[in-house]
């Protein structure tokens, strides 16, 4: 029994073998067919398979440009640029005429932000195409990159002229805008890029930056919120929510915004410098200037225009000065080193810290020299401490500075009447002329 089994199985091994034996060894995949493969893993996203189609490909054919570039697009979606670029090295050395090649090339190049290597490329594969769209698109990039925004607008235009339906180059070209202060006309960009692509983030932000520059405060909070709505975690766009909200004194919404934006980028130092302002204005002076000193040692905060609604701190200097109220100014403040330190001054000496606070404005005044608001605000404090020489001098300073200076004028009018100065009556009369109403009822009082 056992040994029939035994010569039965060993009867339907051989059979399976011959029946295999049979089948036809399948035929390599020719050229075309790898390449054809190559193509489809690439539109479905997947680079690695679509890269080793594309080798296998030139193991056929190592003197293919087209897939010497096929590979070097793969390589360039893999993130590897340099890889990248020895691809389309090769292609453009087997085909010199290769557009694309040099357009794939001169995108690799700005990646590695040789934007100057970039140009020279996009420039050849232009010369060899005109009616690329997308070679102009990537070549205002990186004129925008090397700051030739009058040659990215150019660009642009190109590209838009080619494709009207392009949403990200109507982006690209309001950012531009923007860089050349047309904030209007870049308004229309981004919402043309919203009407084509209305899940993008970046255009929404970008139009609410617009709104922000036109004082319409009102439409940049409501498009930075659709854009928060789309990414939720975008810190730049909590942070101008946020100021945004400072601007109409929304002063605690704007601190959970820079909350929120802190959490999400904690080395963002323009976070912590709104959020130590909305702070001292909510009253946490302590607090607030623990967010100025975290801004201050973080040390890098870009070098944006923005705008905040800030005091004109003015102390009580004698019975003179009593009853003064304190006076609201829009300033525009550009977001450097010197406006935290000009800020933690005034919240410093808002708790009596007088000494540091004036060291802060030694700072801010170091760092911008032009710096009106601080020599202003460092003189009123000197004279709070007697220091009435001195405090004289910086509201001449400031003065200098902004020939307008109202206020500067009323402080160094009312010092030089106190010291004994006539001339301090004729200071009173320059704010009051500037539109000073406080230095009239001065004026009535101790100069007649």
């Amino acid at each position: 029994m056992k040994k029939r089994f035994f010569q039965s199985l060993v009867c339907f091994l051989v059979c399976c073998s011959a029946v295999y034996a049979q089948q036809p060894t399948p035929a390599p995949l020719t050229f075309q067919e790898l390449m054809d493969l190559g193509v489809v893993q690439s539109r479905q996203g997947n680079y690695p398979a679509a890269q080793g189609y594309f080798t296998q490909a030139l193991q056929i054919q190592p003197d293919n440009a087209v897939a010497y570039y096929s590979r070097g697009v793969t390589k360039s979606n893999l993130k590897d640029n340099r890889g990248a670029i020895n691809d389309f090295d090769r292609a453009i050395e087997l085909n010199p005429r290769y557009s694309d090649a040099y357009i794939g090339r001169g995108t690799s190049k700005a990646r590695q932000d040789d934007h100057k290597g970039a140009l020279q490329d996009y420039n050849r594969g232009i010369d060899l195409n005109p009616a690329d769209a997308n070679a102009y698109f990537s070549r205002g990039y990186s004129k925008a990159k090397l700051e030739n925004y009058r040659g990215a607008l150019s660009d642009y235009n190109k590209s838009i002229d080619l494709t009207p339906d392009n949403a990200l180059a109507y982006a690209a070209r309001g950012s531009v805008k923007q860089k050349l202060d047309d904030y209007k006309s870049s308004l229309d960009d981004f919402s043309k890029a919203i009407e084509l692509s209305p899940k993008r983030a970046a255009s929404y932000a970008g139009r609410a930056y617009s709104k922000l520059k036109l004082n319409d405060i009102k439409g940049s909070i409501t498009d930075y919120s659709k854009a928060l709505e789309i990414n939720p975690d975008d810190a730049e766009s909590l942070y101008f929510r946020g100021l945004c909200k400072s601007l109409i004194e929304d002063f605690a919404g704007a601190q959970i915004d820079f909350d929120r934006a802190i959490a999400q980028d904690p080395e963002n130092a323009a976070a912590y410098y709104g959020r130590g302002f909305t702070k001292n204005r909510l009253g946490g002076t302590k607090d607030a200037i623990e967010d100025f000193n975290k801004a201050v040692s973080i040390g890098n905060i870009e070098n944006k225009k923005v705008v905040f609604m800030g005091p004109i701190t003015k102390q009580v200097l004698d019975e003179l000065r009593n009853g003064v109220s304190e006076k609201l100014k829009m300033v525009e403040m550009s977001a450097e080193r010197s406006e935290v330190y000009f800020n933690r001054g005034l919240a410093k000496a808002k708790i009596g810290d007088t000494k540091s606070a004036i060291e802060d404005y030694n700072k801010a005044i170091a760092l911008n020299p032009t710096f009106a608001e601080a020599y202003f605000t460092r003189g009123m404090v000197k004279s709070q401490l007697g220091d009435q020489r001195s405090a004289i001098q910086d509201c001449t300073n400031a003065i200098k500075l902004n020939q307008t200076y109202a206020e500067a004028y009323y402080i160094r009018g009312i010092i030089r009447h106190a010291l004994g100065d006539s001339d301090g009556c004729n200071d009173l009369s320059k704010a009051g002329e500037l539109g000073y109403t406080p230095a009239y009822s001065v004026i009535r009082d101790y100069c007649n």
